[in-house]
């Protein structure tokens, strides 16, 4: 990439001499736009006035002396870029070692050959340049990697979305279902995410596609007859074991959207634990595997409390809500064997946060009356 410095670029003499400004001035007023100033607080507030390409700095200024100048110039990110040349009378190697100490690219005499001095000032511009140029394309870069961050993100979501309400569609649960049930999941998550037998798991990246994921929870009911399905009242025993197929049948289709890739994102991975396990019982009682204990993955444990609560406390065409006093009964009498119980102790202490999410996702009457008049119509 080429670089070419500005048209008229900006140097500030910082010389306590009159003489000494004079001749540096003289030397560069041809090539460059020349600020003169003579006292070490001067420095600071023109260098902040007119941002210069590059700072002339003699290294004994009276006041604050150029070291100390050229630290606060340093310690500040409006003026921390430019680069610093220091004047001195004679070379001193301590002097020296102390300037690059404090970031000045450079340290000449007053002796120096002009044309010499000329050519390491461009030389200082040119790279302060280049290193410009680089921090704009680092800058655009991490723009573009943030944006198409935030578009996979919001991709990823909406087709999460789309398949969680295909299979709510066919179902009698609402869409507030799928908005209940993962912020109770991110609710219990998050009450976790210190607990020893969780915090190594329950990042807060994990705590996120648990929120994104948890809508999926049901997606194998596609795969269930309508006349099962959409069936009120109890299962006969052969209708239960067809209705018990679902979380494998949705395991199954998100193996199936991963085949052929060779790096699985870790949402999917997740999303297939949610799906497969959220049936399983902590004794081992539930399906399809009989996971027990630690076996069920931490992402179905925390499903299977959210998703159990939400039905007690559901109302539905064919049946009234329980009260929450009632529901939490039920979830107490369940740890240890429906539960986890490290999660129902998490789900006691979050009763009123629980209830919040309940009331503010609520299913109005009209929204079940069209659920119901919806399920009429697929029944035919």
């Amino acid at each position: 990439m080429e670089l070419f410095l500005p048209i008229q670029p900006t140097v500030l003499i910082a010389d306590s001499s009159e003489a000494g400004s004079s001749v540096l001035k003289g030397l560069l007023q041809h090539d460059f736009t020349v600020h003169t100033v003579r006292q070490g607080h001067e420095v600071l507030a023109m260098a902040r006035e007119v941002l210069p390409d590059l700072v002339l700095l003699e290294n004994q200024m009276a006041g604050l002396n150029g070291y100390e100048v050229c630290r606060q110039l340093k310690a500040e990110p409006l003026t921390q870029a430019i680069p610093v040349i220091f004047t001195a009378d004679t070379t001193d190697s301590e002097d020296e070692d102390l300037a690059m100490t404090l970031g000045a690219v450079d340290y000449v005499t007053r002796s120096i050959n002009p044309k010499i001095l000329l050519t390491r000032i461009r030389a200082h511009l040119v790279n302060a340049a280049h290193i410009k140029a680089l921090h704009i394309d680092r800058t655009y870069l991490e723009f573009e990697v943030e944006k198409r961050a935030r578009e996979f993100d919001h991709l990823q979501q909406t087709t999460i979305l789309a398949l969680a309400a295909l299979a709510e569609v066919r179902d009698s649960e609402t869409g507030n279902h799928l908005r209940r049930t993962q912020n109770y999941m991110r609710t219990l998550a998050t009450q976790l995410n210190s607990h020893p037998r969780f915090a190594a798991f329950l990042t807060p990246q994990v705590i996120d596609m648990l929120f994104k994921c948890a809508p999926l929870h049901d997606i194998g009911k596609v795969g269930i007859p309508d006349r099962i399905l959409l069936k009120k009242g109890r299962y006969e025993p052969h209708e239960f074991e067809v209705m018990k197929s679902h979380p494998r049948l949705g395991y199954e289709a998100l193996v199936n959207a991963e085949y052929g890739s060779r790096h699985a994102p870790e949402f999917l991975e997740i999303a297939k634990q949610i799906v497969y396990s959220h049936h399983e019982k902590w004794d081992g009682s539930g399906y399809p595997q009989g996971l027990v204990g630690d076996a069920i993955p931490v992402p179905a444990r925390l499903m299977a409390v959210a998703d159990v609560y939400d039905a007690l406390i559901s109302k539905r065409v064919y049946k009234d809500g329980m009260s929450h006093e009632r529901a939490t009964e039920l979830i107490v009498e369940g740890r240890g064997l429906h539960f986890d119980p490290d999660v129902v102790d998490a789900f006691l202490s979050l009763g009123d946060v629980f209830q919040d999410i309940a009331r503010r996702y609520a299913d109005s009457d009209e929204e079940l009356a069209a659920k119901a008049a919806l399920m009429d119509q697929v029944m035919g």
